[in-house]
Parts: structure tokens; C-alpha cells; sequence
């Protein structure tokens, strides 16, 4: 875990990296020393009532009441609905993202052009995101081969997943 770099007693939890004429500096910060921090003058105050439902409507082009309404079952590990989501604008827990996965990917594809971050990673996670990747698109040649019938490629694809699953551990 990392520390703050001013008071050295709380986990850095805002990591800046500035260039500057070619000059790369990092800094990490907890949470309150970046709210001081000279230089980080952002804020992510939103209204009282802030909607991420309404906020997607607007980019969508339509008012909240025009759009449909959002009918989900609801997460089968924290009970959130899809429609509380639209509400509070973050899912309740990491089983969230499987559970409304298929009404997710359209929307996401809309708004940003891909249903994946394509950017910068940190260093600090990039080595398993990429494996995890990798690991996610080796999933999907396994599933085409067994379509396929192409069982000896499957049992290939398979081991490899296997391998890069116990590298991850």
C-alpha cells in the first residue's frame, strides 16, 4: 500500500501525474491533504439531486420522463435495481456490473464509442488488467472453437487460460 507523500499516515488515494515540458512528476495524496494541496483545484460537487439517469437522458437527447423506465430484477448480491442505479449514479457492490452487464454495454457504447477503456492504465495495475484481458479474450476463441468442434484448439485455448489464471494468483 502506498502512503501520502505529504502526511505519510493515511493511503494515497489521488495519484496525479503532471508532464511538464517533458518532465513527468507523480504525486500521491490521501483524500485530505489533496483537498489542500495547492495546484488540485477541481471539485466534483454535483446538486443535491444529481440523477445519473437524468444526466443520460440528456446526453440521449430526451428529458428522464421521455425514456423508459428502467426495469431490472436487481443484483442478486446487494438487491440494487438498475433503476436505483440510474438514482444514486454507483452500483452497490462488484457483482453489480455482471448482473446488469447486457443493459450496460449499449449505453456505455453510446456515450463513449466502446464498452471498454481503451487509454492509459496505471503501471501499478496494467500487468494484471492486461492478463485479464487476455485471459477474456481467450475465453471467447474457446467458446467459437467448441462451437466449432474444434476440440483439440479448445483443449489449447483451455490450458492457456489455466496457465494465465495461476500466474495471476
Amino acid at each position: 500500500m502506498m502512503f501520502c507523500q505529504e502526511c505519510q499516515k493515511r493511503p494515497a488515494t489521488v495519484h496525479v501525474t503532471r508532464i511538464v515540458n517533458n518532465v513527468k512528476t507523480e504525486l500521491h495524496l490521501c483524500q485530505e491533504c489533496a483537498k489542500h494541496h495547492e495546484g488540485l483545484a477541481f471539485s466534483f460537487n454535483f446538486e443535491p439531486n444529481f440523477s445519473i439517469h437524468k444526466f443520460l437522458a440528456g446526453l440521449l437527447g430526451g428529458s428522464p420522463l421521455e425514456m423508459a423506465p428502467l426495469q431490472s430484477p436487481g443484483c442478486p448480491n446487494c438487491g440494487l435495481s438498475l433503476a436505483r442505479f440510474g438514482e444514486i449514479g454507483r452500483f452497490g457492490c462488484s457483482r453489480c456490473y455482471q448482473a446488469f452487464g447486457d443493459g450496460l454495454e449499449p449505453l456505455l457504447r453510446r456515450l463513449q464509442g466502446a464498452s471498454r477503456h481503451a487509454g492509459k492504465v496505471p503501471r501499478r495495475v496494467g500487468g494484471k488488467l492486461g492478463v485479464r484481458r487476455e485471459i477474456e479474450k481467450l475465453r471467447e476463441e474457446l467458446q467459437q472453437a467448441i462451437r466449432q468442434e474444434a476440440y483439440e484448439r479448445a483443449a489449447e485455448l483451455r490450458d492457456r487460460i489455466r496457465s494465465l489464471e495461476q500466474g495471476l494468483e
